[in-house]
């Protein structure tokens, strides 16, 4: 992910209410986060959830709506774009399973088998947040490489750029993650 512009810079001033700032925070980063986005739903065929620009967006908003949140520099702000984009894939998927269960229609169930295998991915998407939930009180930074990796789709070594650490420690990091997450949803 190349650094075109001081993002610390602009962070900052965004941070302090310069609307052009985040303007330029939001130039400054779409190429990454559209390439994040991409990287993420490119795998598992879940680009039937959203597309590589809705997600960006989607996570842009809430970005722009989380009020005082105060980043320190760009490897800071990709953590948090992926723990955004987390939280937007599991919304999105919660919200088309209601959809697919007909939200607040009368139920009535006339194929329960073909309505199983219809909502894998989101059920998936679903049990692995959920996992994620109890992960965080053994180890928060495993889930931060779960949220980089699979949420955000980044690769080790921009992970392990972004949380400080070695590529190795990130590679260990994801190997317990899955093992915890193989465990939990077995």
């Amino acid at each position: 992910m190349s650094e075109v512009v001081p993002l610390t810079d602009l962070l900052h001033r965004a941070q302090h209410g310069d609307q052009a700032a985040f303007r330029e925070v939001f130039d400054a980063t779409y190429e990454d986060l559209r390439q994040l986005a991409r990287q993420r739903l490119s795998r598992g065929g879940r680009g039937t959830l959203l597309d590589t620009t809705a997600l960006v967006h989607e996570s842009f908003v809430r970005f722009a709506n989380s009020g005082n949140l105060k980043l320190e520099d760009r490897d800071h702000f990709m953590r948090y774009a992926s723990h955004v984009m987390r939280s937007v894939i599991v919304d999105i998927a919660r919200a088309s399973q209601a959809q697919r269960r007909g939200g607040d229609a009368v139920h009535v169930t006339l194929n329960t088998e073909r309505g199983d295998r219809t909502d894998d991915g989101e059920a998936e998407i679903l049990r692995v947040h959920e996992t994620l939930e109890e992960l965080h009180a053994a180890d928060p930074r495993l889930v931060q490489v779960v949220e980089m990796r699979y949420f955000a789709g980044m690769t080790e070594a921009d992970i392990a750029v972004a949380l400080g650490v070695s590529d190795r420690t990130v590679r260990r990091d994801w190997e317990k993650a899955k093992l915890f997450l193989a465990r939990a949803l077995s």
